[in-house]
């Protein structure tokens, strides 16, 4: 594809905020994990508008996101350059100092950051790894999902579904009632058999002595290679001591609830993770996340994707120590609703369209309409 240069400066004109509510498609309309019960999951979509061409990004949370895009950054952002997002990042950063920066404002940054990296991509007409700082044309993923509610012969169904389309990491959800999870796992293992890799995800629900245990378990009978929160992830010295005491093969992952820098810091430097992990929608978007991706390198980390697999395919294109990309139920049925362009899984990864400027993504109103819950259609 041939680039078209952006204007010197390109000003934005119009930003505006939807959100969709999508009922969750688990056992009695609800999902489960370690820690949480929910019913339906809500993306919250951002479009900036700039020399007659639209740049989209989203988050998943709160629709109250939305109502904190509308009130303090799309005012901010009206008439600003477009050519150069992560300038806007800092000044938007600046903005929500007082309004509170982690959580729903981290969250309502990363949307719009997303979108002005789209946009500005769409602008020179490449797609966006070519104008990201990309090492790689693809990120490997892992199948996920396998929720502590699901029966077992859907659990079982699910993950090697996955395995079956050439994935070969699976990972489920445990510990929420840990005496079930021994029966979870044998019937895990002996659906997708030996030769693909087997992850659990705790969600924090465990204490350190719980996780150290369960770590030993895991690891020694149903060769699990991989750990995610077996601790709160806000509970560094319990992540730490699962670093230094678990099984030499489990690793430890956390950094999805990193919403800045100095959240991804206190993990690295406590050397609280065997591998990090970072959400694009959490973490100041993709400025964030390659931010994340220098931090990680200096500490000879790898940094693994959480979730949202249509950007994130392209962002993580752009982290030198890439591991891996969380193919992640929920947001996989979310996104092929809302959205034109997804990508699917070919050979055990995802790979960013290079003939589909920006992220390639277009958005579905007629199919996304009866989710609505904030903004009002396009005309």
């Amino acid at each position: 594809m041939a680039a078209g240069p952006a204007p010197a400066a390109c000003p934005i004109d119009a930003v505006d905020v939807h959100a969709f509510e999508v009922p969750t498609d688990g056992p009695d309309g609800k999902e489960q994990d370690g820690t949480l019960e929910w019913d339906s999951t809500t993306a919250v979509l951002v479009r900036v508008h700039a020399g007659g061409r639209t740049g989209l990004g989203y988050t998943y949370g709160d629709v109250s996101v939305a109502s904190f895009v509308t009130s303090k950054l799309a005012p901010l952002l009206h008439g600003e350059d477009v050519t150069a997002p992560a300038a806007l990042s800092e000044l938007m950063a600046r903005q929500i100092r007082n309004a509170g920066r982690p959580g729903v404002g981290a969250m309502a940054v990363s949307a719009v950051d997303v979108a002005l990296w789209d946009l500005k991509a769409r602008l020179l007409d490449l797609p966006l790894t070519h104008v990201l700082p990309s090492y790689h044309d693809r990120v490997p993923v892992y199948g996920s999902g396998g929720f502590t509610n699901y029966p077992l012969d859907r659990l079982a169904d699910q993950l090697t579904g996955w395995a079956e389309q050439g994935i070969p990491r699976v990972k489920l959800k445990t510990s929420r009632e840990p005496g079930q999870d021994p029966e979870r796992l044998a019937a895990v293992r002996k659906a997708v058999g030996d030769g693909t890799e087997l992850f659990t995800d705790a969600n924090g629900a465990l204490s350190r002595k719980e996780a150290l245990y369960w770590a030993r378990r895991f690891h020694e009978e149903w060769d699990v290679r991989w750990f995610e929160e077996p601790v709160s992830s806000a509970d560094v010295t319990g992540l730490r001591m699962l670093c230094e005491a678990g099984p030499g093969r489990l690793e430890i992952a956390a950094g999805e609830y990193a919403y800045t820098l100095q959240d991804f810091t206190n993990l690295v430097e406590g050397r609280c993770v065997d591998c990090l992990q970072a959400d694009v929608t959490r973490c100041g978007g993709i400025t964030g996340v390659l931010r994340a991706a220098g931090l990680a390198d200096a500490h000879h980390l790898d940094l693994s994707a959480h979730c949202a697999p249509a950007v994130s395919a392209h962002a993580f294109c752009a982290v030198r120590r890439l591991r891996h990309l969380e193919y992640f139920h929920d947001h996989v049925r979310v996104e092929r609703l809302l959205f034109d362009g997804t990508l699917s899984p070919d050979g055990g990864a995802l790979r960013p369209d290079p003939g589909r400027p920006g992220l390639g993504l277009d958005v579905k109103w007629s199919d996304a309409e009866p989710y609505r819950v904030h903004g009002t259609r396009p005309a």
